[in-house]
């Protein structure tokens, strides 16, 4: 457990420290009070989710299987707040204010799924040798899971957050793939979410649809929904291979690149450390991501196993979509890229499930 901590602790406040950096080197320069703060709060959010890796770290993963009905449910009912009591902000309703700490609840719930399905799939069965969802059938090991699942899946894309809510399903899948479910089934799933997609363009908001559409072609709005990934692709090629140095981006420092702090701060980072740098923090992220495999791989315990491979899956799949949005290679879904970007939920979030890695590590019991 110890070398576990030590590597996961070490790789994710590396990380955390360089999206600090380059969140300051993003607003420094702007004048108002509230933006030249953000850094400083940033690292307050650090301080706390170092805090909630800590505790989580100590505290022994197998009391989530005990509350996994009161997370799940504390989710639920934290979206369906958001639509009465959440606050808006640039047209959408994702937030809840605490005093003085505006709460996403989307991040949460990420998580209280990923706990929900690793419980659902490590029951055991009678005799206790052996796990149910070998045996599930149609109903047990598809339908009644992807019920949990799109229950939070579709509050969330309403609120409207279309790449968390799609998270959860992508996540979903991955966890059924490493199960013993049987893959006939997960091809059923597949073939069933892809045949009726071009019905769901209809249901899209306009500014989804347009960023559909401009991820097949920037051009055809570039000062509009093009803008952003326009923007972002300048910026990392504007890095070179060893970037134009800390505070010296012009797409970043002049304010060409809109949100350069939040869902866009891969672009900001690239454009001043380069390619090698963008490199290096990739690899930051495959060591991290690549520790939770690792202790889910060695982990005898099956709902610890799944927990583990979920949130290692969790990240993979937001650090993955993110920079390929970054580069234009994936719509824009507004996707934080954990740790780098600033907010509070999702540091808190990411640390507290970085501190159930460690404690899976360290416990990895038979029960």
């Amino acid at each position: 457990m110890r070398n576990s901590f030590f590597k996961i602790f070490i790789l994710a406040l590396i990380i955390a420290a360089l999206g600090i950096l380059s969140i300051y080197s993003s607003t420094y320069q702007k004048e108002s009070a509230t933006w030249q703060d953000i850094y400083k709060r940033q690292i307050l959010w650090l301080i706390f989710g170092l805090v909630c890796f800590f505790l989580f770290a100590r505290l022994n993963y197998r009391k989530l299987w005990d509350a996994n009905y009161f997370i799940y449910g504390g989710a639920l009912f934290l979206l369906f707040l958001v639509f009465t009591l959440g606050i808006i902000r640039l047209g959408a309703q994702r937030w809840l204010r605490f005093a003085w700490f505006n709460f996403q609840p989307s991040e949460f719930a990420k998580l209280a799924v990923i706990i929900f399905l690793a419980r659902y799939f490590s029951r055991k069965s009678i005799n206790d040798t052996s796990l149910l969802s070998g045996k599930f059938g149609i109903f047990r090991g598809i339908i009644l899971p992807f019920i949990f699942v799109a229950v939070p899946m579709f509050l969330i894309i309403e609120q409207p957050d279309l790449g968390s809510g799609l998270m959860l399903m992508l996540v979903f899948v991955g966890l059924l793939y490493l199960t013993n479910l049987r893959l006939k089934y997960i091809y059923t799933l597949l073939v069933t979410m892809i045949l009726p997609l071009p019905l769901f363009w209809n249901l899209l908001h306009d500014y989804q649809k347009k960023r559909l559409l401009v991820f097949l072609n920037p051009n055809i709005d570039p000062l509009g929904a093009g803008y952003t990934i326009i923007q972002s692709r300048i910026a990392i090629g504007s890095g070179g291979f060893f970037g134009r140095g800390w505070l010296r981006g012009s797409q970043s420092q002049l304010y060409f690149l809109p949100e350069s702090h939040t869902d866009f701060i891969f672009a900001t980072f690239a454009e001043q450390w380069g390619f090698i740098g963008g490199a290096l923090l990739i690899l930051l992220y495959y060591l991290i991501i690549r520790q939770g495999f690792l202790i889910a791989q060695r982990t005898q315990d099956a709902f610890g196993r799944y927990l583990a491979y979920g949130i290692s899956l969790l990240l993979a799949l937001q650090v993955f979509i993110n920079i390929a949005m970054n580069m234009g290679l994936a719509p824009v879904v507004g996707l934080p890229l954990p740790m780098m970007s600033y907010g509070g939920s999702s540091m808190l979030v990411t640390f507290i499930a970085l501190g159930i890695l460690v404690n899976i590590d360290r416990t990895r019991n038979v029960f």
